[in-house]
């Protein structure tokens, strides 16, 4: 089933549609879609690598305005629908020591946890409810999501084929690294929030 998806996944990104969607599930995903955008941008770059800059400033550009769509929610909507995204990622009942943070590091927060794997939801959100500046949030999104998008594109431009040929061969093994990758950006969130 793995394979199947991940072959589908490498169809996908040469899809004439293929970098809308990557727009589309980068903007989401910063505020309420729950998959990272590097489900698509990994297959998108390997499959057309002459593209990595586009695809990688396709996410930046669209993670940066979904993140301003996260804001939002925890500024105005926190109660009805904020509140219930971060339950959903088991960061709900550490609001306040998240606000303690806020209120000492402001900005810099946004700027390290939206280069690290920590659902970038989270930090937009908590942000919103949280009333950091909404000019400091934008340029802290801007300042970690440019390397976040960049480094994976980069990587993946220069030693694409045999870092596919090494995926193809142990898909299992890197489904299993990410997924560990991803449970410790939560295990870390649970820790500094």
């Amino acid at each position: 089933m793995l394979r199947g998806l991940y072959d589908w996944t490498i169809r996908l990104a040469g899809h004439r549609h293929a970098t809308a969607a990557l727009f589309a599930v980068s903007f989401a995903e910063s505020s309420i879609f729950p998959i990272p955008p590097d489900a698509m941008l990994v297959p998108m770059i390997l499959a057309n690598p002459r593209k990595a800059w586009l695809f990688a400033g396709v996410c930046t550009v669209a993670s940066v305005l979904g993140g301003l769509v996260g804001y939002g929610i925890g500024y105005f909507l926190y109660d009805t629908l904020g509140k219930p995204i971060l339950q959903l990622y088991g960061q709900q009942e550490q609001i306040e020591h998240a606000l303690a943070w806020y209120r000492e590091w402001g900005a810099w927060i946004v700027a390290v946890k939206g280069f690290t794997p920590i659902p970038y939801k989270v930090v937009t959100i908590t942000s919103g409810f949280a009333h950091l500046d909404i000019w400091a949030f934008v340029l802290a999104s801007i300042v970690s999501r440019i390397p976040r998008f960049f480094l994976v594109a980069a990587l993946l431009r220069r030693y694409g084929d045999p870092i596919r040929a090494f995926i193809e061969k142990r898909l299992y093994l890197v489904t299993t690294l990410f997924l560990l990758f991803l449970i410790g950006g939560f295990v870390v969130i649970e820790y500094l929030i």
